[in-house]
């Protein structure tokens, strides 16, 4: 593995033929943490919103992959397989939090507003606040595909081997999301 010695990030194949072989599996997966560690974070953490709970949902999302990496078959990227783990992790807890935390949606909404102020590792200012506030108030589906789209990027065909849903039921979702976006935005003006 030359790319290695020259600090280069390796290919996701090159990180496939290190997790393949029993002398090269951990190191091979350290290297795989390294390098998606960061990218699978801000994911989780633009759906979850809190610090603490991105850490949570992170852990696990490398857990559910160091077991079930050599069941990983290549016919998606190597990226979206991962980052359909850490989507259907970050899910799952919201789910979980939300059983648990509200009799709601207002009190769920509040309670995840309420926790994103709170977070001491929040950093963005009054209107990235108020954009995450208003993301938080997003049904589920359509938050998830608004932060796929608008932080990651995303395009729809990968969201769509993703979430396994429909381009356009997809682009429904992101245009809903959008105006309830921008809704929140114009609503908070007129205050």
């Amino acid at each position: 593995m030359q790319a290695a010695a020259t600090n280069k990030p390796l290919s996701d194949e090159q990180i496939l033929e290190l997790l393949h072989s029993d002398t090269t599996f951990e190191r091979g997966f350290r290297v795989l943490m390294t390098q998606y560690k960061e990218r699978l974070y801000w994911h989780i953490r633009r759906l979850v919103l809190v610090h603490e709970d991105a850490d949570d949902v992170l852990q696990n999302t490398f857990i559910k992959i160091y077991k079930g990496i050599l069941q990983f078959e290549g016919k998606s990227k190597l990226y979206t397989w991962l980052y359909r783990i850490a989507t259907n992790e970050a899910i799952t807890y919201m789910q979980s939090k939300a059983r648990h935390a509200a009799s709601s949606l207002d009190d769920a909404t509040t309670l995840l507003s309420h926790r994103l102020q709170a977070d001491d590792w929040f950093d963005g200012d009054a209107v990235q606040a108020k954009l995450q506030q208003a993301i938080a108030r997003l049904p589920e589906k359509q938050r998830l595909v608004f932060n796929l789209r608008y932080y990651n990027e995303m395009p729809y065909e990968e969201m769509s081997a993703l979430l396994h849903t429909s381009e356009g039921a997809l682009k429904a979702s992101f245009h809903h999301a959008v105006k309830k976006v921008e809704a929140a935005f114009k609503e908070d003006d007129n205050l």
